[in-house]
């Protein structure tokens, strides 16, 4: 579970990036993301994941705190960013070795694991290659497989599907929903409407650093006596000030 309680970010003392904002992102649940570019979404993931501070409010993950206990916070989830353009000189496996080393994942564990991962993700053919040498989707897949190497209760994904061909992002969904199902937890950050509409449990909308809007597709339906689809609701809501 992750919360967000009263959380407040500025830049140059003058732009409020977030401002006042309160989530629960609970077990057992696909929660979406979503809001326009600029609208606050990836400093709110910065501040979730450590890279950022706050400075207001906290933030907690399965009851810790990620400035009180960074350390214990951090083990508690797997972050995708939006850009897989990270450690290019390694080769995939190194990249793996080296992701399950620093998570203390024993050898027998995470050769299951490197297996099985690079079978759902069809990329055990390039295991020895550097990454450099992949395509954005591989890189974006062995930056997926990375992160899911210690099995963390919680995983803070901001655009994971982009670059990822049909049958990887079939499968990258799957997983979600099969996380989700085990009663453990998915943070989803996209800018594809449809995709949040047919798979996130409850979605939250920013704009401007301030929530919109948090519940269930169907809940924002009734709430706004709309039968639109998610894309005509979100497009909506964003253009107002």
């Amino acid at each position: 579970m992750i919360a967000i309680e009263q959380v407040s970010k500025s830049y140059n003392g003058k732009t409020k990036a977030v401002d006042g904002l309160s989530l629960t992102i609970p077990n057992g649940e696909i929660f979406g993301f979503l809001g326009p570019n600029g609208a606050g979404k990836t400093t709110t993931i910065k501040m979730i994941t450590g890279i950022t501070r706050p400075d207001e409010g906290s933030i907690t993950i399965n009851g810790l705190n990620i400035e009180e206990d960074p350390l214990g916070a951090k083990k508690q989830f797997g972050y995708v960013p939006d850009s897989p353009d990270l450690f290019l000189r390694l080769k995939g496996l190194e990249y793996l070795n080296f992701m399950a080393d620093l998570y203390e994942v024993p050898k027998a564990l995470r050769q299951e694991r490197i297996r099985t991962l690079a079978e759902r993700f069809d990329l055990g053919q390039a295991l020895a290659d550097p990454i450099q040498s992949y395509s954005h989707g591989m890189r974006q897949k062995i930056m997926i497989m990375g992160v899911l190497i210690h099995d963390p209760a919680v995983w803070i994904l901001d655009e994971p599907l982009t670059g990822l061909d049909p049958k990887s992002s079939y499968t990258l969904k799957e997983m979600m929903r099969e996380h989700a199902d085990s009663g453990k937890t998915v943070f989803f950050s996209t800018h594809v409407l449809e995709v949040a509409e047919k798979l996130c449990d409850r979605v939250a909308i920013i704009n401007k650093g301030a929530l919109l809007f948090s519940g269930s597709f169907k809940e924002m339906q009734e709430h706004f006596r709309s039968s639109d689809s998610l894309e005509r609701l979100f497009l909506e809501l964003t253009n107002h000030d």
